[in-house]
């Protein structure tokens, strides 16, 4: 099968007040569509560095030293930010690892969901929201029609979980980076947020980059 993802050693550096400092070096990994394929390791060896140097994320003082990343064929590593930006939550989207802080809490759950479709898709408000609402349903949101209308305050953590895969799903990407997307949650929340993400992987024929220390995660869900 062609891999749709192909990242060749890719390094990735940060710069401190007198040096350079490499966080993630000679990192290589290929990903077919559909494939789910597991990145794991202990906390601070790179895995979320390597998840947003994918989608051109680093913070201001990172930058991809050396590699490639090449997604269906585009070299994401060559972009400029304007090229990038057509990419970014169209082509790959990234489920955050802390789902509070990734929304906005002064922007109702409908308006958030439905901003990908507007930017990208030239979506009116009144389509964004019927669209929103069927991407909540995808993921399994209970009561999703009085959600739209809700902040992110108003729900759990498990149901603001749900908010931010329907977010990375809603311009249905070719390939989504879930970094730790069960932390925090308890154990039958899990269980369940693992289950949608397998099912909407095999209907969507969507790749996945599932980001965790949890081997049992691993074993269990990927490739």
């Amino acid at each position: 099968m062609s891999s749709l993802l192909t990242v060749k050693n890719l390094k990735v550096q940060f710069t401190t007040s007198n040096t350079f400092a490499t966080a993630v070096d000679d990192f290589s990994l290929n990903i077919a569509p559909g494939e789910c394929v597991g990145l794991v390791g202990e906390s601070g060896c790179g895995k979320t560095t390597t998840g947003l140097a994918i989608m051109r994320l680093l913070p201001g003082n990172g930058r991809i030293a050396g590699g490639s990343v090449e997604l269906d064929g585009v070299d994401l590593a060559s972009l400029s930010e304007k090229e990038m930006q057509s990419q970014r939550g169209n082509e790959v989207a990234l489920i955050p690892q802390d789902p509070m802080s990734s929304l906005n809490p002064t922007t109702k759950i409908g308006r958030q969901i439905g901003e990908g479709l507007r930017i990208h898709r030239g979506a009116g408000d009144d389509e964004a929201r019927k669209l929103a609402l069927e991407v909540l349903e995808m993921v399994d949101m209970p009561r999703p029609a009085e959600r739209l209308d809700q902040y992110p305050f108003e729900l759990s953590g498990g149901l603001r979980q749900r908010v931010i895969i329907a977010m990375g799903l809603v311009c249905s990407p070719k390939l989504l980076i879930a970094d730790e997307p069960t932390t925090a949650l308890d154990v039958t929340i899990q269980a369940q947020i693992l289950d949608i993400l397998d099912r909407l992987r095999k209907e969507l024929s969507m790749a996945v980059l599932l980001i965790t220390h949890d081997m049992g995660v691993i074993a269990g869900r990927t490739d």
